[in-house]
C-alpha cells in the first residue's frame, strides 16, 4: 500500500472526513515521526511497534567496479520493530503459546 492508497482507505471508511484533510494528519504524524528519529529518538506505537535509528560502524570496503579499497563512513538507519500484537495478527498465532489460530469452517 503506498501512501494515497492509505489516504483512499481511510476517507473510504470517513466519509465526514475531507481528502485534503486526512493528507494534512498523515503528512503531519509521518513528520512527527521523521523529526523524532533524526534527533535520534525513537518512536513507539502501542500495538503496531517501534521506530528507532540505529548507527553503522565506519567499515573498510570496495569499490565493486574496480575492486579499490575505501572506507565506508559512519550512517545511521531507521529500524523498526513489530509489536507482540502485530506479529500475532499477522501470524494467527499467539506468541504466548506456539499453537497457531485455526479458524473455524463455516458448516
Amino acid at each position: 500500500m503506498v501512501r494515497s492508497e492509505l489516504v483512499q482507505r481511510v476517507a473510504d471508511d470517513n466519509p465526514h472526513l475531507l481528502r485534503r484533510d486526512i493528507e494534512g494528519v498523515l503528512n503531519a504524524i509521518f513528520a512527527e515521526i521523521t523529526a523524532t528519529l533524526a534527533q535520534g529518538g525513537r518512536v513507539e506505537l502501542r500495538g503496531f511497534g517501534v521506530f528507532s535509528v540505529t548507527r553503522r560502524d565506519p567499515r573498510p570496503g570496495h569499490n565493486p567496479k574496480t575492486g579499490a579499497p575505501l572506507q565506508i563512513d559512519e550512517t545511521h538507519v531507521p529500524k523498526f520493530r513489530a509489536s507482540k500484537k502485530l506479529l500475532e495478527r499477522l501470524n494467527g498465532v499467539t506468541l504466548a503459546s506456539s499453537t497457531p489460530h485455526i479458524p473455524e469452517s463455516p458448516t
